[in-house]
């Protein structure tokens, strides 16, 4: 088949979602069937900038390509979704959240006037309406498909996709927690900060770059860390499979995530996780006592799951071996037979 996996792309941001949908593409690929990328550029600000890229979407004729038709169009996030195609497949990573639950909170977006509010009930409007148009409607995680559920009443299966591809090994317990990550205020890094301020002997390394980047570096200098939180910044992926090696844990607790590779790359290296009560998607995979620890969004908390673990390595491994056994239960094998079954 011929198959255009689509996505929005905000200009010189790479993260999960890329990740995913390259790797999807490739994965298509492998199994003999002509796949590409297609993206438009994502701007959702200022003001009804959301709905005009929104329409950019709605405009785009991808029924065929030089001649030939495409079988199939996967669509991701919004507002790729909006995309028309007769076999339109939604796998989807998250809806525009500011519309929904993170309306009216320090990561909204829509003010009070009758224009902001006007603006995202015309978002969820549109998500009725494409989302709707789906012939079949997946979701990475239950936490995703809830939302969804929640506000637009449409049933998605759920149908998580396996982590990146690196060398995950597990070289026994190093002397760090690890926070992989972009640098958004969304995933409350901050925590982990606070964390090792409130526990002199806690280390950090937190790979990753982003928007928040410049605020977290202050906030280390500001708590006195700078010796033992190391920002390592955007990492190679053999970098990046030595961290997971050679950390002792992980830290992965954004405010509600949708999914979350995090979790996954972590137990693919044998490791636990730190998590908190509310990080949404992560708690799918990531159990208190069994494949990690769950805390609450307090940075004494997380620093007291992290010092246990350290301080108990039988357990941390077992937890990590635990996760593992997920984690290799999620394979594109079965994901792609599902996706276009």
């Amino acid at each position: 088949m011929r198959i255009a996996v689509c996505r929005p792309q905000v200009p010189f941001a790479r993260g999960g979602a890329e990740i995913f949908t390259d790797t999807l593409v490739g994965e298509l690929r492998e199994r003999g069937h002509e796949a590409e990328i297609v993206s438009v550029p994502f701007k959702w600000y200022p003001g009804a900038r959301v709905l005009t890229q929104a329409f950019t979407w709605r405009l785009l004729d991808l029924t065929e390509a030089d001649g030939k038709p495409i079988d199939l169009v996967v669509a991701t996030k919004f507002p790729s979704y909006v995309v028309r195609h007769p076999e339109k497949r939604v796998w989807l990573i998250h809806q525009f959240r500011q519309a929904y639950e993170l309306d009216r909170t320090e990561l909204g977006q829509f003010g009070e006037s009758p224009e902001d509010r006007a603006t995202r009930r015309k978002v969820q409007e549109l998500d009725r309406v494409a989302l709707g148009e789906a012939t079949r409607l997946f979701a990475t995680s239950k936490n995703v498909a809830g939302r969804l559920e929640r506000s637009t009443g449409l049933v998605a299966e759920v149908l998580p996709h396996p982590a990146q591809q690196l060398d995950y090994r597990d070289d026994g317990p190093g002397d760090f927690v690890l926070s992989v990550n972009r640098l958004d205020r969304a995933k409350r890094i901050d925590l982990l900060i606070e964390a090792a301020a409130a526990e002199p002997s806690l280390h950090v390394v937190v790979a990753g770059d982003g928007p928040d980047r410049t605020r977290l570096e202050q906030l280390g200098r500001e708590r006195g860390v700078d010796g033992r939180v190391r920002f390592a910044g955007r990492v190679s992926p053999e970098e990046l499979a030595d961290l997971y090696a050679t950390c002792f844990a992980t830290f992965y607790a954004p405010v509600d995530e949708d999914f979350g590779l995090g979790p996954y790359e972590s137990f693919l290296s044998g490791k636990p996780v730190i998590t908190a009560t509310d990080a949404g998607g992560p708690l799918d995979v990531v159990h208190d006592g069994a494949t990690g620890r769950v805390v609450a969004p307090d940075a004494a908390e997380v620093g007291g799951a992290a010092v246990w673990l350290r301080e108990h390595p039988d357990d941390a491994r077992a937890f990590g071996r635990a996760g593992k056994e997920i984690a290799e239960r999620v394979t594109w094998d079965g994901a792609i037979a599902r996706l276009l079954s």
